[in-house]
């Protein structure tokens, strides 16, 4: 089954061309880091236009490079939230036109819930869904840090989030503080392989605490205070970056460690880590070592927002869907946030 997906969420456009849930035929995005950059961050109103100027062209170049004809797609796949509203009713309004035009069906879908398909792309077909599910899900960005429980790839019972900053963005508010280029995941990395990880004392968030969420702002204001009363130097820096890291990580092995030795647990088949934080070299090692369930992660291409894991995610909904009408009678608002 030949599926579009279209992603417009945030700050890049992205259309792919799948051949099932798994055979990505082609998968572009056009990346808007470099406009929002000097901003420190992403502008909605500048982001909504950006998709605009550049959905249409991607959608041809994707079409061409797929090697299929039009005519001969089955399925619409669309992020219709989370995300930025002007970002995603570009994209929405985009899906509705084709699907409407080629008399397909057309299949909304959640963008932190596609992240999990983008990091079952392209695994070998000898790894079933039996293989993988019931599954441990973790969808770790610059927006979200959410825990599931999926008893099927549909399935998504959300165990832990974030009660304050997502993972991804205490990266880039603390790269900020360091005066480190935007977006602050990758260079921190970077700065943090040169530095030692024990250098400086970090707390344990809510490690004391009962609750299985996750807290980033405590972990923040420590570097705040840190790198105010320290000398500024390179070292310090790569020091600092290092130590920051280690404290971001190990408190999401310690909340997942305790979910697996739970009861309800038991069945779990697989960890599957996805969103941009899951292209972090030094986190992807740090659960082999410290998780004992087989874990699975993205290829770098599909960490970061796609328009793949839309159509993958999509299309698994179809599948299921038993009267297939229904994704013609959806509620199609554009959601900003969960409820």
């Amino acid at each position: 089954m030949l599926a579009i997906g279209i992603e417009s969420s945030c700050d890049d456009t992205a259309v792919a061309v799948l051949n099932g849930k798994r055979v990505v035929l082609s998968s572009l995005v056009s990346s808007q880091i470099k406009i929002h950059e000097k901003y420190g961050g992403t502008v909605p109103e500048i982001a909504a236009r950006e998709h605009l100027s550049n959905l249409l062209p991607l959608f041809k170049n994707a079409l061409e490079g797929s090697g299929v004809l039009l005519k001969d797609v089955d399925v619409v796949c669309v992020t219709r939230g989370p995300g930025l509203i002007g970002a995603l009713l570009v994209g929405v309004s985009f899906a509705k036109g084709l699907a409407a035009s080629l008399n397909v069906p057309l299949v909304p879908v959640d963008h932190v819930h596609a992240h999990v398909h983008g990091a079952l792309l392209g695994l070998p077909q000898k790894i079933s869904t039996e293989d993988l599910f019931p599954a441990l899900t973790l969808v770790v960005s610059g927006g979200h840090t959410n825990l599931f429980y999926m008893a099927n790839e549909t399935s998504f019972e959300l165990i832990s989030k974030s009660i304050d900053d997502a993972c991804g963005e205490s990266f880039d508010k603390v790269a900020k503080l360091l005066g480190l280029d935007y977006p602050g995941g990758p260079e921190i990395e970077k700065r943090a392989l040169l530095g030692d990880e024990n250098a400086f004392p970090m707390p344990k968030m809510m490690a004391k605490k009962q609750s299985l969420d996750f807290s980033y702002s405590g972990l923040k204001t420590h570097i705040v205070y840190t790198y105010r009363n320290m000398k500024k130097d390179k070292k310090n820096i790569d020091d600092l970056c290092a130590s920051f890291q280690k404290a971001a990580f190990e408190q999401i092995i310690r909340k997942v460690k305790i979910v697996l030795q739970s009861k309800r647990a038991q069945s779990v088949r697989s960890f599957i880590v996805s969103g941009g934080v899951a292209a972090n070299t030094y986190f992807r090692q740090l659960v082999a070592q410290e998780i004992d369930v087989p874990a699975h992660f993205p290829r770098l291409e599909f960490c970061s927002d796609n328009a793949a894991m839309v159509a993958a995610y999509g299309l698994a909904l179809y599948e299921q869907q038993k009267n297939k009408e229904d994704f013609q009678k959806s509620y199609w608002e554009p959601y900003s946030r969960y409820s």
